[in-house]
């Protein structure tokens, strides 16, 4: 599965939100990943930035309130991803979230890494049965041990994201090797959640077997926003995708060196031969 993410890139703009969707439509994403604030269920107007990025919002609070979208918004925004053939899916960030997203019938959650151990909201999202993917962003593997052993008992599809907590990302960061770690530890699906800011971690990490791949989206990387610049593209995400489709290609045709017979007519033309 390849995730765009455009996360708050819409920057509170509903319109810009549904652009974001017309454009990923033609890419190759299999889906379209949102976050679902709620600034009364997750900030105060007493919560100072923890990094002041914004010249228009005075606190956090005024930041997720004006990424809020209404529960009328938020169904237009799925029916607009599923008229383009593409999944919805969001992070939610509250309870309250999550009610949201299930009156809009949601198919899939994604956990960011910060609400890994959320346990009151993970519990509420894993009554649904629906699938989960979790993100190991800012985990230790004792914490992402008690995650998934909570989880486990209600038999939600789970999969998890190796995902490192830094914008942008390092190669030195990546953290590539941590994707054959999950997959011994808990034999699940894995894949790799990037904030590279460009393309090739994540076609490193299908490479090596990722089975979702995830990343965030802007149309510009000069324009407004938190995650801007460990964003990749619209023009890199369908690079990206097309790239991802060949090594997949590859990956599942294997050459056999061996087997060289549809060659003869090839090795008389560019062998020697003597006159």
């Amino acid at each position: 599965m390849i995730i765009a993410e455009i996360g708050q890139a819409h920057d509170g703009s509903l319109g810009t939100a549904h652009a974001y969707i017309d454009a990923l439509a033609d890419t190759g994403v299999d889906a379209v990943k949102f976050q679902t604030h709620i600034a009364e269920a997750e900030s105060s107007a007493f919560e100072p930035f923890r990094v002041k990025f914004s010249k228009q919002d005075d606190t956090r609070f005024s930041y997720w309130k004006r990424m809020e979208f209404t529960l009328g918004q938020w169904q237009g925004l799925k029916t607009h991803c599923e008229e383009k053939n593409m999944k919805f899916i969001s992070s939610p960030f509250s309870n309250a979230a999550v009610d949201v997203l299930e009156a809009i019938q949601v198919e899939h959650y994604k956990i960011g890494s910060g609400e890994i151990s959320n346990f009151l909201m993970l519990e509420k999202i894993a009554k649904t049965g629906k699938p989960i993917i979790l993100s190991s962003g800012m985990s230790s593997m004792e914490e992402l041990d008690k995650t998934i052993e909570f989880l486990m008992p209600f038999g939600n599809p789970l999969s998890i994201l190796q995902c490192t907590t830094a914008y942008p990302t390092k190669p030195t960061q990546w953290g590539l090797n941590v994707m054959g770690e999950l997959k011994h530890r808990y034999n699940l699906p894995v894949g790799f959640s990037d904030h590279s800011g460009d393309i090739f971690a994540c076609l490193a990490a299908t490479t090596l077997g990722a089975e979702i791949v995830e990343f965030h989206v802007v149309f510009d990387k000069r324009q407004f926003g938190p995650d801007s610049p460990a964003s990749i593209t619209i023009d890199q995400t369908k690079l990206l995708c097309d790239g991802i489709h060949q090594i997949k290609s590859a990956l599942n045709n294997h050459v056999v060196k061996s087997e060289n017979q549809k060659y003869a007519e090839l090795k008389v033309m560019f062998g020697k031969s003597l006159a």
